[in-house]
């Protein structure tokens, strides 16, 4: 039977140096072997014998008696070998012998890196084993862009809608402004959902960072239906934005250019809206092998900006914003740990008794909540997935270093 399988770049992991893997630090209950299963993760994978599952790349092995050593399959068994005194990983498949321990690696000088992206395969009924879970991510890497305030000033928009109605689908019409283009050209017709700002004064019950501050009303300003956990501030502008959240809601072809164009709706997610803006059709290309890795040193301002769903917080495999991105460093594969800061409260005993009148606020430790691992970066924003933690990930909740997990 055929299914996809995701190829898994374990030949980049072979070049991870052994000093790397000696400061791997083993679960004390880790299995000796782990028999893959149908909705794994090479995360959730790890985990199961790492203390500190990102640090995966470091002892992953290819067997050297397997063909083609990229592709994991359900049925496939994890071992846990020791190669010149340290951890190594190896994969044994069904009807290949696992590699003897101490076995060197064949030789891959001459082999090409594989992203890890679908190819097709007849094997069994079972699903793709991946790095991060695919389907959790994929609408912020099919249907999402940020824009810097540059790029999003003077952008072509619509317009109106045939016969000037409030809502066009497909096989309609639709007139742009200020679009230049041919006959044919394709184009993308994006919704802004929100503007990332810097709104000033910090709130007084919780400390955040020097960079990104807010008042009362959220750091997100929501334009339409949007996926974040935020409320539109409808009585203000932006004072510094910092990015221009756009998501798909359609594909448009050129019909006839001029400074007011005529677009045919080629297909869409929803309805276009007059309001909507013009984007250029050029695909996002990502590697979706999210190869994991840490900050050599983490900015201080690092927070978490927004999140989805729901208002207290997300948890394991939901998706947060953050304050940084490929101009601070920050690209796809980096892990961070999300603590929640201290809030301020009020030591009424000390107060009461008068030995603490001048310091009757206290701040409380910050808080451990869980590990986030970014998918996609932008100039000053990026997107994580929740991997896993304690408590729920927040707004507001500030990112270290991945080794520092209270």
């Amino acid at each position: 039977m055929i299914r996809q399988v995701l190829l898994v770049t374990l030949t980049m992991l072979l070049t991870v140096s052994a000093g790397m893997a000696q400061d791997v630090s083993l679960r004390d209950d880790h299995p000796q072997q782990y028999v893959v299963v149908k909705g794994d993760t090479l995360w959730d994978i790890s985990s199961r014998f790492l203390d500190e599952p990102w640090q995966w790349p470091a002892i992953w092995q290819a067997n050297p008696q397997i063909e083609n050593p990229h592709l994991i399959y359900p049925g496939d068994v994890v071992s846990l070998v020791y190669v010149d005194g340290r951890p190594v990983l190896q994969v044994a498949r069904e009807g290949v012998p696992a590699a003897p321990p101490g076995a060197a690696p064949r030789d891959t000088s001459g082999m090409q890196t594989v992203k890890l992206s679908p190819q097709i395969r007849r094997v069994d009924h079972s699903d793709p084993i991946n790095a991060v879970p695919l389907d959790a991510i994929k609408p912020f890497l099919r249907d999402i862009r940020v824009l810097s305030p540059s790029e999003f000033e003077g952008l072509p928009y619509v317009v109106a809608n045939e016969e000037n109605r409030l809502n066009a689908t497909h096989t309609d019409l639709t007139f742009a402004r200020n679009l230049n283009g041919r006959v044919g050209d394709e184009f993308i017709v994006a919704r802004l959902v929100n503007i990332y700002d810097d709104l000033g004064e910090p709130p007084t019950t919780r400390r955040v960072n020097p960079k990104f501050h807010w008042k009362e009303v959220p750091n997100v300003h929501n334009r339409h239906e949007s996926p974040w956990n935020t409320t539109p501030p409808w009585h203000r502008r932006p004072q510094n934005p910092v990015g221009y959240e756009m998501w798909e809601v359609s594909r448009v072809r050129m019909k006839q250019p001029g400074e007011i164009s005529v677009l045919e709706i080629l297909r869409d997610r929803t309805e276009i809206k007059p309001g909507d803006f013009i984007l250029s059709a050029d695909g996002y290309a990502f590697d979706s092998s999210f190869l994991p890795q840490t900050m050599e040193n983490v900015p201080d301002d690092l927070v978490v900006l927004a999140t989805t769903g729901a208002t207290y917080g997300v948890g394991h495999f939901q998706i947060v914003a953050i304050s940084g991105g490929t101009r601070q460093g920050v690209k796809p594969g980096h892990v961070f740990s999300a603590y929640g800061p201290g809030e301020f409260v009020d030591d009424r005993t000390g107060y009461r008794w008068g030995s603490f009148a001048k310091e009757s606020q206290v701040q409380l430790p910050s808080l451990y909540n869980g590990l986030i691992m970014v998918f996609r970066s932008f100039g000053d924003v990026s997107y994580a997935i929740v991997m896993d933690g304690p408590r729920l990930v927040q707004e507001f909740d500030e990112l270290q270093h991945p080794k520092n997990r209270g």
